[in-house]
């Protein structure tokens, strides 16, 4: 529950910690946004919707953030942690998945969604993955397990997450403190992890599906 109030109600978290640290505000969110892949173990992280309201932040006359610098960083922190995520599975892949502890945190079904993700995608995965919650902890960690050749890994990973930092904070900076969608601010939130989480919803499905045949 607490999780789920501090996405829905991400706007006011952010400004609270913006008002407590100030510029330390930058560091922050970017380490949460690097976590959220790097680590593995922190798939439930909110990454678009920590985006979106750093963009909103940044557009606040009233706060002195720089939606260029909000950028940079999380672009740097996006592609940094799939990396990291990506040599994490290459080297030491076979071992997380098999340890007990893992196992607890991990959901086996998770690894398998995300295997079934890259497999259907191919190359394209480690982009269109970026995008989705959840999938995007894994798909790198696959991408290293299945000993995807680590220069085309890369490549595809700066494209996600330049891709995706522009997107997301670029929507928050430009819409997030519209009146309409500052009133609605939860209700959008909600929203953007609904449409986010549509295609795990349907690899979930179809997963489903396939088990019962």
């Amino acid at each position: 529950m607490g999780l789920i109030h501090f996405i829905l109600h991400i706007d006011s978290y952010i400004y609270s910690i913006a008002n407590s640290v100030g510029g330390w505000t930058y560091f922050i969110l970017s380490f949460i946004i690097f976590i959220e892949t790097a680590a593995v173990i922190f798939p439930f992280l909110p990454g678009d919707s920590l985006l979106f309201a750093a963009g909103a932040l940044a557009a606040n006359p009233n706060m002195n953030f720089k939606v260029s610098l909000f950028f940079i960083l999380f672009f740097l922190s996006a592609f940094l942690g799939d990396t990291c995520n990506f040599l994490i599975g290459r080297h030491l892949g076979y071992k997380l998945v098999h340890r007990p502890f893992f196992r607890k945190i991990i959901k086996e079904e998770s690894i398998k969604e995300a295997e079934l993700y890259f497999e259907k995608k191919g190359a394209a995965a480690i982009i269109l993955g970026r995008y989705v919650p959840i999938i995007r902890t894994f798909v790198p960690f696959v991408a290293g397990i299945s000993q995807f050749p680590l220069r085309d890994f890369l490549q595809k990973a700066l494209i996600a997450a330049l891709s995706w930092s522009l997107i997301a904070t670029g929507s928050g900076y430009l819409f997030g403190n519209i009146p309409f969608v500052k009133a609605h601010f939860s209700a959008i939130i909600i929203g953007i992890v609904f449409v986010t989480l549509l295609p795990t919803l349907r690899s979930f499905v179809t997963s489903v599906r396939l088990r019962r045949r």
